[in-house]
């Protein structure tokens, strides 16, 4: 990483699509193009560790999920959003807007089973997958014996604290989601970012985040894909990384020593590294 890439400040592009998203842009514009998209709860800000390491050769887009951040939130539709479909879609307007092809999207959380609805819908937009503690379907199936990490008990307690109040859910959720009790400024981040969001757009991509199963959509994807997992990730167990590297033809697997759900908050220099160390070139 270069002084410059660092110090090098995000430009907003200006389409329809791009306002409507908050999408902005560093890097050389005829570089390979690198597409971050966050998890639940954040904004594109929480990608700040990492992106000044692709600066320098990545033409490097960002935005905000609608509903989060600075996206336009008039523009909030809940029937559109009642799925992660709505999201997958937007991922491809901002594509298409910017004319963005052989892209390496790079997604954390949710956002990684959006990341796969937008590859098996236009493969060929994609040069790669890079999904960041992914988690096809998050509840435990006797029949199959996956196990998402979730019971149907967990999932009920998790929605009536939603409905009775979600900023204590999530003033207690976030330090655990983080899983980083050594550093709690990390914690205290991701707190602050999950009260800025609207109750009832985060009770909304929640349900159909723990609710959905994402699992039979995983042998359509061809698009190269990294699936990459940390240590000690309270939402998503060591074996669903395992279980995901199966399912996707062709993935390679890689284990970060990052704790925790979000290694691009609290590792991001290491982040950075497994995700260069494993860009696809032209």
């Amino acid at each position: 990483m270069s002084i410059d890439a660092a110090l090098r400040p995000a430009q907003p592009a200006t389409g329809p699509v791009t306002a409507r998203l908050n999408v902005t842009w560093t890097g050389p514009a005829d570089a390979p193009a690198v597409l971050f998209a966050h998890g639940f709860g954040c904004d594109q800000g929480m990608w700040d560790g990492v992106v000044p390491y692709f600066g320098d050769d990545h033409h490097v887009v960002r935005y905000d999920l609608m509903g989060y951040g600075q996206s336009d939130f008039s523009a909030y539709d809940p029937q559109r959003y009642a799925t992660l479909d709505g999201h997958a879609d937007d991922i491809l307007a901002i594509c298409a807007e910017l004319d963005l092809r052989d892209v390496t999207l790079v997604a954390h959380s949710v956002s990684t089973m959006m990341a796969v609805l937008a590859a098996i819908e236009e493969p060929q937009r994609f040069r790669q997958l890079v999904l960041v503690a992914a988690n096809p379907y998050f509840l435990q199936d006797p029949v199959t014996g996956y196990d998402g990490g979730f019971s149907d008990a967990d999932m009920t307690e998790v929605a009536g604290a939603l409905d009775s109040n979600y900023f204590t859910w999530a003033e207690a959720m976030a330090p655990v989601i983080m899983g980083t009790p050594e550093a709690p400024e990390h914690g205290e981040r991701l707190t602050a970012s999950f009260c800025r969001v609207n109750p009832d757009v985060a009770r909304q991509l929640l349900g159909t985040m723990f609710t959905t199963d994402y699992r039979p959509l995983l042998p359509q994807v061809t698009v190269p894909t990294v699936v990459m997992q940390c240590r000690a990730d309270a939402m998503v167990p060591a074996p669903v990384a395992g279980y995901l590297h199966d399912q996707l033809a062709g993935s390679t697997l890689v284990q970060l020593q990052a704790l925790g759900h979000c290694p691009h908050i609290s590792a991001p220099e290491e982040t950075a590294a497994a995700i260069r160390a494993h860009l696809l070139t032209p």
